[in-house]
């Protein structure tokens, strides 16, 4: 099992979210905005609790994304603003894949994603590899 958190300003923003304009033709054009500085400030902190070998089997990962807590919040309040905990996820599992926390990102079985709203914000990871005959 590894379990840590990454003391940080969660990411607000997802590499899953367009940018859109129109043009003097009234053509609308989409495109995918760089999100390159909160995937970077992620992967700075991920590479300090890469596990010495990658997993290999099926895995669970648990992720709380904790937000800083806003006056008219409790510590621990349900964070329902964007982004989306399935955008969230995505970048997060991707990066992790890149730096070899498994083979591959469908090893995920189960992912239990939560937000919250904190005193001290960041993002708790706690990854666990199922024991064989949890799978029968």
């Amino acid at each position: 099992m590894t379990t840590f958190f990454m003391p940080m300003i969660p990411p607000t923003s997802t590499h899953q979210q367009q940018g859109h304009t129109v043009d003097k033709h009234g053509v609308h054009h989409f495109y995918k905005r760089n999100n390159g500085e909160a995937e970077a400030k992620l992967a700075a902190h991920l590479m300090k609790h890469i596990p010495e070998q990658p997993y290999h089997g099926a895995v669970q990962v648990i992720v709380k994304w904790c937000y800083p807590r806003k006056a008219k919040h409790q510590d621990g309040e349900p964070y329902t603003n964007k982004p989306d905990v399935d955008n969230l996820c995505k970048a997060l599992f991707d990066i992790m894949t890149k730096l070899h926390y498994w083979g591959d990102d469908k090893q995920i079985y189960s992912a239990v994603v939560e937000k919250y709203w904190a005193d001290v914000p960041g993002v708790f990871v706690q990854i666990t590899e199922a024991e064989k005959e949890e799978l029968k």
